[in-house]
């Protein structure tokens, strides 16, 4: 049976670095809907991301950003659930990520981050299989290896991957210039997917500058800070997160770091009450500003939240927007990085 998401409005696109895809600004992030594991967003209802996927490519979204590690292969077998049945000419770009092993009797367990050829090798097939797709459209290498394999070695098999049609792209996620560089001396980096937000914003010193040099696309993951900066953030939602929600382990949603956000926050929901649309997606917006940055990966646990950002995809920040959210960046105090671009 097929399944016809047919699009209400186009959105822009933008080329991918060198990879031949154009992509919207905004993609779909699939790390929540994964559900219950060790960097887990607490339990979430199937149904309802099966439906927010289908809702934002009916809303012109034409990519999906997900990883093996989420819910341990759980959130890729949510997105084939949610893209089953839909023509190859309607479905969205479908990125995934390798790299990143738990262990399936004790999913509470922190994953390892294992570069061995072999391991990768085996992964890719099991995402194959879990997404139910011929050809994944990126790949990338979620984190740097620590089980001793060097980074040429993990970089070389991705570049074989690609070579022997498995994937059409491949990316580097988490990684820094260095570590760029010495993926780059071997073949192309296709793209970078770092952590990027009005409260992360290290990689705005140095990594977009370079993927902008390298024609390396660029597609960022957090762009909130995980709700921090969506508007809905408050002190005594972040005290009531549940023990199986990371976010209440993580500094930046407690004491003084919480406190420093909020007004970061604040000076978002101001700029967004201007434009009318909401702070989620003028923080989302926030990242696309900057030279370099491609698109945004943003999360979504039901169709209402996949509404509550999708102006990002068509908004564009000014120079004295940028400069009004950086003056409260300087003045708060609060992350890491440049203020502005």
């Amino acid at each position: 049976m097929s399944v016809h998401l047919q699009s209400t409005k186009t959105l822009p696109t933008v080329p991918f670095g060198r990879t031949g895809m154009n992509i919207t600004r905004v993609g779909f992030g699939s790390w929540a809907v994964g559900g219950d594991w060790a960097v887990g967003w607490g339990s979430q209802d199937d149904n309802a991301s099966i439906a927010a996927i289908r809702h934002a490519v009916s809303s012109g979204i034409n990519w999906i950003d997900t990883a093996a590690i989420y819910g341990l292969g759980h959130s890729e077998e949510v997105v084939a659930a949610a893209l089953h049945g839909i023509p190859k000419s309607e479905r969205p770009y479908v990125f995934t990520k390798c790299g990143l092993i738990g262990d399936p009797n004790n999913p509470n367990a922190g994953p390892r981050q294992v570069g061995a050829p072999e391991s990768i090798r085996r992964e890719v097939e099991a995402s194959l299989k879990r997404l139910q797709v011929e050809r994944i459209d990126l790949y990338q290498m979620h984190w740097p290896a620590e089980d001793g394999t060097p980074l040429e070695e993990y970089w070389r098999t991705l570049l074989d991957l690609k070579a022997a049609g498995k994937v059409r792209a491949v990316g580097l996620s988490n990684h820094n210039v260095a570590q760029l560089t010495a993926a780059e001396a071997l073949g192309h980096v296709d793209t970078l997917q770092p952590p990027f937000s009005a409260i992360k914003r290290q990689v705005g010193k140095t990594e977009l500058a370079w993927c902008e040099a390298h024609d390396t696309g660029v597609i960022v993951y957090s762009p909130m800070q995980a709700g921090l900066l969506s508007g809905a953030f408050t002190a005594a939602r972040a005290a009531s997160l549940p023990t199986n929600d990371w976010r209440s382990r993580n500094g930046e949603f407690a004491g003084e770091k919480l406190a420093r956000n909020l007004q970061i926050a604040a000076a978002i929901q101001a700029v967004a009450k201007r434009y009318g649309v909401s702070a989620a997606s003028v923080a989302v917006a926030w990242t696309l500003a900057w030279p370099g940055v491609t698109a945004a990966i943003v999360g979504a646990r039901s169709p209402a939240q996949v509404d509550g950002w999708m102006d990002a995809a068509t908004l564009e920040l000014t120079a004295t927007d940028m400069d009004e959210i950086g003056a409260v960046i300087d003045r708060s105090g609060a992350g890491y990085g440049p203020a502005k671009p």
